[in-house]
């Protein structure tokens, strides 16, 4: 599902407007609006590990939640070497 684990960011909806036509100001009669085709305004979601409830997952976090701190990430694991 394309939301962000933590703060719930989902897709929203909207438009995108096509325009025909030369602008007023550069001698023309105006820009026209063509046609208004539906698009979706996706999040940007980043997979990462984090700490989620003391377990370590991999989720799909938006980056707004990444750079505020909101997402925690998980420490890089240790390699003990035995011998």
């Amino acid at each position: 599902m394309k939301a962000c684990a933590i703060c719930g960011k989902r897709p929203v909806a909207g438009r995108t407007y096509t325009r025909r036509g030369q602008a007023k100001k550069k001698g023309g009669v105006g820009r026209r609006i063509v046609r208004k085709n539906k698009r979706r305004f996706l999040p940007n979601l980043q997979r990462v590990k984090i700490l989620l409830n003391g377990t370590v997952r991999r989720v799909r976090v938006c980056t707004a939640c990444l750079k505020n701190g909101r997402a925690i990430k998980a420490p890089l694991r240790s390699l003990s070497l035995v011998s």
